[in-house]
């Protein structure tokens, strides 16, 4: 079994603590508190105390130990393009994904306030290369070849739709040796029909390895769900979770529950799952992303729409139809605008690493990985990144949601 967990609470931290006053504040004289659930795992349940899965009983774990950092590729492209070029070239294509034609959009009103949440498409001819929504920001990317390891398709001819108008400008690539941002800009009309609901979602490993870190995870989620209940901000947030094990053997594969505006069912929900299953190391990343756009009811017009995937093992690679599932996911996260932002806890898993980054890359979205700095769990994987600052796994995700909603 794998080594590593971490997952649940963190991840939710994400909606602990606003960052700034005007908008998703917190009132610390305020507080909420919710029943976890009550429900104990079966005996066993949580292995052996020793890396496998060892359960910690009725131990109550602090919240906030847990620590981690922020790697955005979209922001360092040059360096990726240096590593997708370099010693870790066999991960370009390894899980089926191209990264390297990148167009990047931008839209603008006329007085240049970016326009936010519209759908944008690159065509070549009757084909649709990529399709994305703008993000709070104004901004989104789209891809040649992104599912076409092969691909010999240039951007010649190509053209950009943005919200059903074709635009004049054709569009620039942004290469992997290009040093200086090549975003293509352009100016259209507002957005009239701007939603204020954002729609969050956890996707949560809840196989064996993945039981080392769990107390800690239930005890930062509760303190931040508490604060995201508290937060006085003008958006809607709804919270929905999938669970997911492996297929061969497990006590199920998917457990989900729906978008609700009502937390504490939400964290009633997480407190009743735990750790146990799996085996192997590769899980059903797959099911869990499909389960992911299928069951869960985003919703359209949203302002932000955010996918967490917390996970320590890579996706069956060498099961039928695996590559195909994946791709096909992270095309529809991709033009329904759901950022994928992994949540990564292994301590070797190299290509579950880059199969992760890669879901970020071509979602809009980030990448997140555990570090050493807390000592909790075992020794976690040197990511392959530049320069970066150790967080709270807690206070990290929640700069990220208040980054991504604001």
């Amino acid at each position: 079994m794998k080594t590593r967990i971490i997952a649940i609470v963190a991840v939710l931290g994400l909606v602990a603590v606003a960052c700034s006053k005007p908008k998703g504040d917190i009132d610390a004289s305020k507080e909420a508190h919710y029943d976890m659930g009550g429900v104990s795992a079966p005996d066993g349940a949580y292995g052996d105390g020793e890396g496998n899965g060892g359960g910690q009983g009725g131990f109550e774990a602090e919240p906030g130990v847990i620590t981690a950092a922020e790697w955005n590729d979209l922001l360092h492209w040059d360096f990726w393009g240096k590593i997708m070029t370099g010693d870790y070239s066999g991960y370009n294509g390894y899980w089926g994904f191209n990264t390297a034609k990148r167009v990047a959009i931008k839209t603008v009103d006329a007085n240049g306030n970016p326009v936010k949440c519209l759908p944008v498409k690159l065509m070549k001819g009757s084909e649709c290369c990529w399709e994305a929504v703008t993000d709070n920001k104004g901004e989104a990317n789209l891809w040649i070849g992104a599912t076409d390891v092969q691909s010999t398709v240039s951007l010649a001819d190509t053209r950009v739709v943005i919200n059903g108008v074709e635009q004049q400008n054709a569009p620039e690539l942004w290469a992997w040796d290009v040093t200086s941002p090549v975003v293509n800009e352009y100016t259209v009309a507002a957005n009239e029909s701007l939603s204020n609901t954002v729609d969050i979602a956890f996707i949560v490993d809840a196989t064996g390895s993945m039981a080392d870190e769990i107390d800690f995870l239930k005890s930062d989620l509760r303190l931040i769900l508490d604060k995201v209940a508290l937060m006085e901000t003008e958006r809607t947030i709804l919270t929905g979770t999938v669970f997911y094990r492996d297929a061969d053997g497990d006590e199920y594969l998917t457990r989900f529950s729906p978008f609700t505006t009502d937390i504490a069912s939400t964290v009633q929900f997480i407190g009743q799952q735990y750790a146990d299953g799996g085996g192997d190391t590769p899980e059903a990343v797959h099911t869990a992303l499909e389960v992911g756009l299928t069951q869960l009811q985003w919703h359209n017009s949203a302002y932000s729409k955010l996918a967490f995937i917390v996970l320590d093992a890579p996706a069956h690679k060498d099961h039928q139809g695996v590559i195909e599932s994946l791709q096909n996911s992270v095309r529809q996260y991709a033009a329904k605008g759901i950022k994928i932002i992994p949540v990564f806890c292994s301590s070797y898993e190299k290509d579950c690493e880059f199969m992760c980054r890669q879901f970020a890359i071509l979602t809009n979205g980030t990448y997140v990985f555990l570090t050493n700095d807390s000592g909790v769990g075992g020794e976690h994987i040197e990511a392959s990144v530049g320069e970066y600052q150790v967080e709270s796994l807690q206070g990290l995700i929640v700069r990220l949601i208040t980054k991504y909603i604001q």
